[in-house]
């Protein structure tokens, strides 16, 4: 009985921080410009093939990093919805990564079957990065520095974190993994 009350409250406050990881939303509220051009990075997608993110100017760009084993895998349905939705003003670019927990095992073909057989991927798939720490893909080392973008810090609390880039590639929100990817704050802000 002791050793419940002394797990207990150990588990709240896990329970409390982890939400409070996943469930935020921060908005560049001073229109502050990117340091650096987001259209100058590039990535690899899923198919082996470099593309520039210049590429996906004069559209929005909600950035995702993505896992196939995660609790909030089933956020892949809601992007493809959103894809299928706003297709004619967004692109969403998803980005695979082993970074929490080890929820992205796969190779970059296994994830590519997993999301096109569950949920009839059409969006954009690129490969698997880094998304923190000393090997962050150079793209999330932008969306986390205010150096480069500006005014955001917020690196992915976990997988599924969401980063919205402007039509002139501001970054003007970014989300927690909590926010469905059809919440009333994200549509609002793709059709701004």
């Amino acid at each position: 009985m002791k050793l419940v009350f002394f797990i207990l409250p150990i588990l709240i406050f896990i329970v409390v921080v982890f939400n409070r990881c996943t469930n935020f939303q921060t908005q560049n509220v001073k229109k502050a410009s990117p340091k650096e051009s987001f259209y100058d990075l590039s990535a690899r997608t899923i198919n082996g093939n470099d593309i520039s993110m210049s590429d996906y100017k004069n559209k929005k760009i909600l950035i995702v990093n993505v896992a196939s084993q995660c609790g909030y895998t089933p956020q892949y349905k809601d992007l493809q919805n959103l894809h299928a939705n706003f297709g004619d003003k967004l692109h969403i670019l998803a980005f695979p990564s082993n970074d929490f927990l080890g929820q992205e095992p796969g190779s970059n073909e296994q994830i590519k079957n997993f999301c096109e057989v569950n949920f009839g991927i059409k969006f954009d798939m690129f490969e698997k990065i880094s998304v923190k720490g000393k090997k962050i893909h150079p793209i999330f080392k932008w969306l986390s520095d205010k150096n480069k973008n500006g005014w955001n810090t917020k690196k992915p609390t976990w997988n599924f974190s969401k980063y919205l880039i402007d039509e002139s590639g501001s970054l003007i929100s970014v989300w927690g993994p909590q926010i469905s990817p059809l919440s009333e704050d994200i549509i609002s802000k793709i059709n701004d």
